[in-house]
């Protein structure tokens, strides 16, 4: 009799350990700064994912966002995370100068969300007014080998410029910009970010600023997945016009080492929350289901594809 006891005492305990590894579905949401448009969308979806995905446990983690996301995700280091269409392409191919020493072969695309437009901004005291002006002056780029950064490479090379032929380079986060800028110790910042980013709405409310325009013709010089767009007028206070710009579309990857059911469950939460990530912030009103499958530099996770052949959205 007590044999058989032991025996399901052991077999009570075995089950508990399954039903525990069980319950923990850890998802790892991988963004970027804190005062970015990723992270406060990030920590939207791990609500979602906590609300729709039984027995998932989401965390969300600030980091230097696109370049550093991907390498995360090639290390297993992350489920799903936030990225630049440029950057994930650079990545897919292998660009060592962006960032990736090889191809990262287990990246998986979830979806094409918004566009990141490329926000050039001067202090108004600078005079600043044209990308042209930049020589010489004091400029913060992003972090290194951030999507940002990358951003800034392509369109100052377009425009003419490398870095050298500026008057100081800080390879510096969006908060950290807009607190020298305000010391006035700098004088722009090129900042890569869904339209209303907390960092320039900060800047903004603290000095005059003066948003420079990207011309059409730059960004015909550096073509796909380059594309033209305008910042509103009102988008930043004291912007009374109109700015013509650049763009990027974002991307939600994985790896293939997130399973189909997860990939799958991730996708439908997120498209069935819309409303909860525009509240997050109002760039998540461009995410569309009819675009979210199309153009990706990275194959779509099974996962994510079995969502949008439902929903017809192929």
């Amino acid at each position: 009799m007590r044999f058989w006891k032991t025996v399901a005492a052991v077999a009570a305990i075995s089950l508990a350990a399954t039903a525990a590894a069980r319950a923990e579905t850890f998802i790892n949401i991988l963004t970027g700064g804190t005062s970015g448009v990723y992270y406060p969308l990030g920590v939207a979806l791990s609500k979602i994912y906590a609300d729709a995905i039984p027995d998932s446990k989401p965390s969300v983690q600030a980091t230097k966002a696109s370049v550093e996301n991907l390498n995360l995700l090639q290390q297993g280091k992350g489920e799903i995370a936030f990225t630049l269409g440029d950057s994930l392409a650079f990545a897919v191919k292998g660009d060592a100068e962006a960032g990736f020493s090889k191809p990262l072969d287990k990246l998986r695309t979830i979806a094409a969300i918004y566009p990141n437009y490329v926000q050039v901004v001067a202090t108004a005291d600078s005079g600043i007014k044209t990308l042209a002006d930049l020589r010489g002056k004091r400029v913060s780029v992003g972090a290194p080998k951030s999507g940002t950064e990358l951003n800034a490479r392509a369109i100052l090379g377009a425009a003419g410029l490398s870095y050298q032929d500026l008057g100081k380079v800080e390879y510096l986060p969006f908060a950290e910009s807009v607190e020298l800028m305000k010391n006035r110790q700098l004088d722009a910042t090129l900042q890569s970010a869904g339209l209303g980013v907390a960092s320039i709405r900060d800047l903004a409310s603290s000095v005059p600023i003066t948003v420079v325009e990207v011309p059409a013709s730059i960004v015909g010089k550096i073509g796909a997945p380059y594309v033209s767009r305008t910042i509103p007028a009102g988008t930043y206070q004291g912007q009374q016009a109109d700015v013509e710009t650049a763009a990027v579309v974002n991307y939600l990857v994985s790896s293939t080492e997130v399973s189909d059911d997860i990939a799958y469950a991730m996708t439908k939460a997120m498209f069935e929350h819309l409303d909860q990530m525009a509240a997050a912030h109002a760039a998540a009103k461009a995410i569309k289901l009819d675009e979210a499958a199309k153009n990706s530099p990275a194959p779509l996770h099974p996962g994510a594809e079995k969502y949008y052949k439902e929903k017809g959205a192929m």
